[in-house]
């Protein structure tokens, strides 16, 4: 287990600490301890089976920022974390991200929270449903997205690469509060917990080679 330097980013609320291949065991209890797990991953690319695994954010309702880069094919205190239905894990889209961690980690995500899904639930006055969207309208946050399509698989990652997705997770606990608001007002919020419920068997059909195409479509 190694930590990349950041003393210019302590481990405290708002601000990260980069590990390398899985959690610490201090990491893993304090995570476990916690209600609510935002998480997030950065890939080479948008194609799951061709494009590895990177990088592994998350942030609890403390602000606690842990980036995890990935090199090995197994990181088991993340899996514990990740798998615990002890805390419940927040993700924007999250259907790509439980795929990305499925495929090369073997982790299963459960339970979670899409706040994308959530979203096109409630919000359906637009068609834009991207986090930067969301935080703008919801939380008045403006978010730079200009990190987006860096080279997540560097040795040593950048400021402004650690700021960009230490930013992906740290608003997602007020966004699902806001979002389970709106959910419970329009009456969508069962409608809202079936589909993430149905996420795992998504992630199923993408791996398998079913991710372009709608099932349930008439053509």
């Amino acid at each position: 287990m190694t930590i990349q330097t950041t003393s210019n980013l302590p481990s405290a609320s708002g601000q990260a600490v980069v590990l390398r291949d899985d959690l610490d065991a201090e990491r893993l209890r304090l995570y476990l301890g916690s209600r609510y797990l935002s998480i997030d991953t950065e890939t080479m690319g948008l194609k799951t089976k061709r494009d590895r695994l990177c990088l592994v954010q998350m942030c609890n309702e403390d602000g606690v920022i842990t980036l995890v880069q990935i090199r090995a094919a197994q990181a088991p205190r993340l899996k514990e974390l990740l798998e615990s239905d002890r805390v419940e894990k927040i993700a924007h889209f999250a259907r790509f991200d439980m795929a990305a961690l499925r495929h090369w980690l073997g982790i299963e995500i459960q339970p979670v929270f899409c706040t994308k899904i959530a979203s096109r639930l409630t919000r359906t006055f637009t068609d834009r449903h991207g986090l930067k969207d969301l935080a703008a309208e919801l939380l008045g946050v403006e978010m730079n997205k200009e990190q987006q399509s860096s080279d997540w698989a560097a040795d040593q990652l950048s400021d402004k690469q650690i700021a960009y997705a230490s930013a992906d997770v740290i608003h997602l606990v007020a966004l699902k509060e806001r979002l389970e608001a709106m959910l419970q007002r329009e009456g969508r919020f069962d409608m809202a917990q079936a589909c993430m419920r149905f996420l795992p068997h998504r992630v199923t059909l993408d791996l398998a080679g079913w991710e372009e195409e709608d099932l349930f479509a008439h053509h």
